[in-house]
């Protein structure tokens, strides 16, 4: 992100003592007020909201806008190049809703549920990873062999990314993400550039079936997006719809072996996995805070005068931990009766591929359960490693074992719920 030095010191409670528990911070902050003015790690100063009530109407105000040409403050983010800067992320409006139609259509339930069985073969394919690497090592790391793969299988699919080319765009994103130095960000966002424009290169020279080729026929025969609206596209379809059920997956079901009471009531009716998914969406999503807002004139939030141009950062962490929305928000509860939250957003930017995510979340997560009902975390849980910045917070790897492998835990060929 840009530096921009506050004026005055401000209050940094991204510190330290952040990644060890970050809703210890949030609540603290929810506690004192809803919106606070605070300094990012980098120094740069925002507005960040932390009660419900105010993110959920906050992420619906029009006139709090994504496009960073309303920012008075300098704000520049990743400072991605303009070919992946033009996305649905970083757009407002009429914009937004022309280039939201171009792919929507491929992520309607209906459209999504005719991939049930292409996504549940990967998730067998992970799942029968994870067992060999069980087999061969008494244990295995559910993210690199499951959590990873499956969504990277998936989209890329969609968009026809080859098969050897998804690890390495992983991990440029993860390296995007949460980048150990300013130089590691600027080779990262330069790989994905060059990896982009090199796919869509290839796929305009070689159209098929699939939706990158339908969005650069949209661009050559329809003139619907520029260049860099149809690069953005495809950059931010990829990024998206991998890393966040990457993360999901790997949070959700950490929360389910660490929580034996509703692990068991969960194995013992697989019905009960829909209402699982969304309380875990509420619960663990590893997305803390919304893209950020800008002000197009000056808004009150939660009683606090937020001027033009400041950004603006609504909580989602802090608003799904509200014990002003939910009762003992800090407890994993399935029968929950209050089930909404902000995970996939809210307003014009509700994510597109919510269905989609669902649906990878929940045909994982019931495979585990009916293929491995033993399955243990194979360390204790506070060993567990994580990457944690203000964005998100997700395990970076998640190890687990069975007390014996055998042929029980082999593909039986049957979905759950089938």
């Amino acid at each position: 992100m840009t530096l921009n030095t506050a004026p005055t010191a401000l209050p940094q409670p991204f510190g330290s003592d952040f990644p060890a528990d970050p809703h210890a911070m949030y609540a603290q902050l929810r506690e004192k007020g809803s919106v606070h003015r605070v300094a990012l790690p980098d120094g740069s100063p925002v507005w960040l909201v932390t009660r419900e009530a105010d993110v959920r109407q906050g992420l619906a105000d029009p006139r709090l806008s994504v496009d960073k040409r309303h920012s008075g403050t300098g704000f520049k983010g990743f400072a991605l190049p303009p070919a992946l800067d033009a996305n649905l992320l970083n757009i407002d409006a009429d914009d937004h809703l022309r280039l939201r139609r171009l792919v929507s259509q491929g992520f309607t339930p209906r459209h999504v549920e005719v991939l049930r069985g292409s996504v549940q073969a990967a998730v067998d394919a992970g799942v029968d990873r994870l067992v060999e690497r069980m087999e061969a090592e008494g244990r295995a790391d559910v993210v690199a062999e499951l959590a990873r793969p499956l969504p990277l299988t998936v989209i890329g699919e969609l968009l026809a990314v080859p098969e050897a080319d998804r690890a390495a765009f992983s991990g440029w994103v993860a390296a995007m993400l949460a980048p150990a130095s300013r130089e590691d960000l600027g080779s990262a966002i330069e790989a994905i550039h060059g990896f982009l424009l090199d796919l869509v290169a290839r796929r305009r020279a070689d159209p098929g079936d699939d939706m990158l080729s339908d969005l650069i026929a949209a661009r050559d025969d329809e003139d619907r997006l520029t260049e860099n609206e149809l690069v953005s596209l495809a950059f931010l379809l990829l990024m998206a719809g991998s890393e966040n059920v990457q993360h999901l997956l790997g949070n959700g079901l950490l929360t389910l072996l660490t929580h034996p009471r509703e692990l068991a009531a969960l194995r013992a009716r697989p019905e009960l996995l829909p209402q699982a998914v969304e309380e875990l969406l509420r619960h663990s999503h590893p997305n803390h805070t919304a893209i950020r807002r800008f002000p197009t004139e000056p808004v009150d939030i939660g009683g606090v005068r937020v001027p033009a141009g400041d950004t603006v950062l609504f909580s989602l962490a802090a608003a799904h931990r509200d014990p002003a929305r939910y009762p003992e928000p800090d407890r994993f509860d399935l029968d929950r009766e209050d089930k909404a939250h902000l995970s996939l957003g809210h307003g014009l930017h509700y994510c597109l591929g919510a269905p989609l995510a669902r649906m990878q979340v929940s045909l994982a997560l019931g495979t585990l359960l009916r293929r491995l009902p033993s399955l243990r975390l194979a360390c204790p849980a506070e060993e567990i490693r994580w990457t944690t910045t203000f964005r998100f917070h997700a395990v970076r790897e998640l190890p687990v074992a069975v007390p014996a492998v055998g042929g029980a835990t082999r593909r039986t060929g049957t979905a759950p719920g089938r």
